[in-house]
């Protein structure tokens, strides 16, 4: 088993109402995640809109789910303030964390060298394992091959990568060259696949909220060398894939009213993202029913 499980979410925040952070409520979420095919939680990522929570609330959220479960708990502590980042890292680990995730410092575009710079800060804060985010659609700046390769073999907490650059070929290159340890996964639920065969470990997903399930049986079937049955279920779960952001609602938006359709107070995603289109709300059934039309189409004997 990788280190933190192959199978995670980056979770969402559930508010309330009046747009509050409600703590109760993702104890809740985080224990039914649990319950529903999950090994671990990245908790503040950017699905869990990082950007609009305070410090305050951040902490707050580590704490809460950190009590909440027993899997590993990975606290979204990076952010484009390599001091802040240090910062809120130390904060993590004081509180529980069972690692960090570090995005690459979005807006600002720093060179390769401050990208790598600023993981170097990260990691020397504290003894937690490390997992970097590479994500140049948000960040704005691809992290060099060369320096996840250096970061790799000379940080040694910097255990992992959750990659979301779009380019399975040049994560190859990464996973041969890496050392024995260091793990990649997916930050990307549509290229989870080619990922796997490239030599990623699992998945840090969206889709996953409702997925679990269905992502640890497509991970046991790549596992024990079933490509065709982890083919067949990656198809069953695309049309969840395509319903989990989109120019006219990003990101974590679909999820948001996935998780409500379920029964979880998960509220509206805060301005700018902002409350969920119409359309969204009513597609969310029908892309659970689908879903489960599909499980139980996969599930009868064939012939």
């Amino acid at each position: 088993m990788a280190r933190f499980g192959r199978v995670l979410s980056a979770m969402v925040t559930p508010f309330d109402a009046d747009g509050a952070l409600d703590l109760d409520e993702a104890r809740r979420l985080a224990r039914w995640l649990e319950a529903n095919g999950h090994d671990g939680l990245v908790v503040a990522g950017t699905t869990g809109e990082s950007p609009v929570l305070s410090e305050d609330e951040k902490l707050a959220l580590f704490a809460a789910v950190i009590e909440a479960v027993s899997i590993p708990v990975i606290a979204g502590a990076g952010s484009n303030d390599t001091a802040h980042s240090v910062h809120l890292t130390k904060e993590a680990a004081a509180l529980g964390a069972a690692g960090i995730l570090a995005v690459c410092p979005y807006y600002n575009r720093p060179s390769q060298a401050g990208i790598e710079g600023h993981m170097r800060a990260i990691a020397a804060a504290s003894d937690l394992p490390v997992m970097v985010y590479d994500i140049p659609v948000r960040s704005g700046r691809k992290i060099s091959t060369a320096v996840l390769l250096r970061l790799a073999h000379e940080v040694p907490t910097v255990l992992a990568l959750k990659d979301a650059a779009g380019n399975p070929g040049e994560t190859a290159n990464v996973v041969a060259q890496a050392p024995a340890g260091y793990e990649v996964y997916s930050g990307d639920d549509s290229l989870t696949l080619p990922l796997l065969a490239v030599g990623a470990v699992g998945v840090v997903g969206v889709a996953t909220h409702w997925t679990g399930p269905d992502h640890q049986e497509l991970m046991g079937l790549w596992e024990n060398g079933d490509t065709v049955g982890a083919r067949e279920v990656n198809a069953r779960l695309l049309p969840s894939f395509a319903f989990e952001t989109g120019d006219d609602a990003p990101n974590p938006i679909p999820t948001k009213a996935m998780m409500r359709h379920l029964g979880f107070a998960v509220g509206q995603a805060r301005l700018p993202m902002g409350p969920a289109p119409a359309f969204v709300d009513e597609r969310a059934p029908q892309v659970l029913a689908e879903l489960e039309r599909r499980r139980a189409a996969a599930a009868r004997p064939a012939g």
